[in-house]
C-alpha cells in the first residue's frame, strides 16, 4: 500500500494492474467513512448517494453496530454450524418475528440467499406439489438482478452479466416485468415458484404497476405456486417499508434479504419462509461454514435494532416524499422518467445526454457520489440516516449539474 496520501492515481494504478477488471468504478479512492460522508485518500469529502447498493442504510460506521462487532469479535467470531452458539437461536427468533415468518435460514451474501430460495422452492415442488423429479420451473422477470452465480445469471436478461458463461442452468422461464397476464400464460403444472423483485434496483429503481404484485399473489394462490420476493436491495427500509412488497398489501411466501442486514459491516444474508417451505431442508441438504456465525448474528441484531429503534424505515418514507418533489421540480427536457420509492430514486435520461456516466462523474467533481446503471439511468440511494438539510444539499448539487448540461 502506498505510504503517501496525496495522489489517488497510485491506488488506481495498483487496482488496474493487480485486480481483475470486473468493475468500472468512478476514479475516487475512499479511505474513510462516517454517517453519510466519505473522504478520499486526497482528503476530499463527499456525500455518498449509493450506500453500497443499500448495504449502508444505517450509514458508515454506525457506533452501535461497530460496538456490537468489536465486542463479539473479542468473545467468539466463528463456530460453524457444526456446533451451536449462543447468538444464533436468539437472532433467528428476532429476525423471524420482525419480518413475520416462521423460520430464518442464514447465509452470507445476497446471491447465496437467492440460491437458497431456489433450492427451497424446487424441493418444495417435488415434495409438496408432486412435480416430477428434475422438472421444476421457476418464473422470473426480464430486467432482473438477483446475483452473479452461475445459476442466477442463467436467468438474467443482461448479456453483460451472462454472456459467455454458459452452459446455463435450466428450469427458469422469463416473463415481462409488470405483466400479470403474460406471467399467467407461463404458469403450468411444473411451476413451483415466481421469483420477483418488488422494485428492480439494479434495473434502475423500476417500479411495477400497482396491480402487479397483488396479481402475482392471486395467481400463486390459484395455481399452488410459491411467491418469493427478493428484498436484498428493496427491503430493510430502502423503499420506506421493512419489506417493499408489503406496500402492495400482500405477503410473500418467502423473502431474501441481505446488504443492510449487517449495516455494511459484515456479509450477512437470509432466506425467510414459513414452516411449509422451510421444513424441506434437513441436515446436510444445505449450509455454509460462515452462515449464522456468532459475529454475523451480533452485527445483524445491532443493525436491525438501529433500523427499528431509530425509526429509519419511517424516516425513509417521509424523506422520500421530499426527494420526489425536489426531483420532479428540476426543469430540464432530457429527463424521460423519475422513479422514487422511499429514499431510492432512478432518473432516466434521454440518449441525447450521452449516458449517465458523464453525470455521475460531474457529480463526483462537485462532492456527490452516485452511480449510473444500464447506460442512461442514474440511481440515488443515500444512507437512511441522512437529514433533510443534507438531502437538500445533495439535491442542490444534482440540480446544478443537470441545469448546466
Amino acid at each position: 500500500m502506498p505510504e503517501t496520501r496525496a495522489d489517488a492515481s497510485q491506488w488506481i494504478a495498483l487496482e488496474d494492474h493487480w485486480s481483475a477488471h470486473n468493475y468500472h468504478p468512478l476514479d475516487v479512492v475512499i479511505a474513510r467513512g462516517e454517517g453519510i460522508w466519505v473522504w478520499d485518500v486526497e482528503g476530499k469529502k463527499y456525500l455518498d448517494f449509493l450506500a453500497a447498493y443499500s448495504a449502508l442504510n444505517q450509514g458508515y460506521g454506525h457506533p452501535r453496530i461497530v460496538e456490537a462487532l468489536t465486542r463479539q469479535a473479542k468473545e467468539l467470531a466463528l463456530t460453524s454450524r457444526a456446533f451451536r452458539n449462543d447468538r444464533f437461536g436468539p437472532f433467528c427468533r428476532k429476525l423471524s418475528q420482525l419480518l413475520g415468518y416462521d423460520k430464518t435460514l442464514m447465509m452470507n451474501t445476497g446471491a447465496e440467499a437467492v440460491e437458497t430460495a431456489v433450492k427451497a422452492c424446487r424441493r418444495w415442488g417435488y415434495r409438496s406439489k408432486g412435480v416430477p423429479a428434475g422438472e421444476a420451473e421457476i418464473i422470473v422477470f426480464d430486467g432482473n438482478f438477483h446475483g452473479r452465480t452461475t445459476t442466477i445469471i442463467s436467468f438474467s436478461t443482461d448479456e453483460g452479466a451472462r454472456g459467455d458463461f454458459g452452459p446455463y442452468t435450466p428450469g427458469f422461464r422469463v416473463a415481462p416485468y409488470g405483466d400479470v397476464e403474460a406471467t399467467r400464460a407461463m404458469v403450468n403444472d411444473r411451476t413451483v415458484a415466481i421469483l420477483v423483485e418488488p422494485i428492480q434496483g439494479e434495473g434502475g429503481v423500476v417500479i411495477p404497476p400497482a396491480d402487479f404484485l397483488p396479481g402475482l399473489r392471486a395467481l400463486c394462490d390459484e395455481r399452488k405456486v410459491l411467491l418469493i420476493c427478493d428484498e436484498i436491495q428493496s427491503g430493510l427500509g430502502r423503499a420506506g417499508s421493512l419489506l417493499a412488497h408489503t406496500l402492495s398489501g400482500i405477503r410473500a411466501d418467502g423473502v431474501t434479504i441481505g446488504k443492510a442486514l449487517s449495516g455494511g459491516l459484515y456479509p450477512v444474508s437470509a432466506f425467510l419462509a414459513d414452516d411449509a417451505v422451510m421444513d424441506v431442508f434437513d441436515p446436510g441438504s444445505h449450509g455454509s461454514t460462515y452462515g449464522g456465525n456468532p459475529l454475523a448474528c451480533a452485527v445483524a441484531e445491532a443493525a436491525m435494532d438501529v433500523l427499528v429503534e431509530e425509526g429509519l424505515v419511517e424516516h425513509s418514507a417521509r424523506l422520500g416524499v421530499h426527494l420526489e418533489e425536489r426531483l420532479r421540480a428540476i426543469e430540464v427536457d432530457f429527463i424521460e422518467e423519475i422513479r422514487v420509492a422511499g429514499l431510492w430514486a432512478g432518473i432516466q435520461f434521454s440518449p441525447s445526454v450521452g449516458g449517465a456516466r458523464k453525470i455521475s462523474e460531474a457529480l463526483q467533481a462537485k462532492g456527490l457520489l452516485c452511480k449510473e446503471t444500464h447506460v442512461h439511468t442514474l440511481r440515488l440511494a443515500p444512507p437512511l440516516v441522512i437529514k433533510q438539510e443534507e438531502l437538500d444539499m445533495a439535491l442542490d448539487i444534482i440540480e446544478g449539474v443537470l441545469l448546466s448540461l
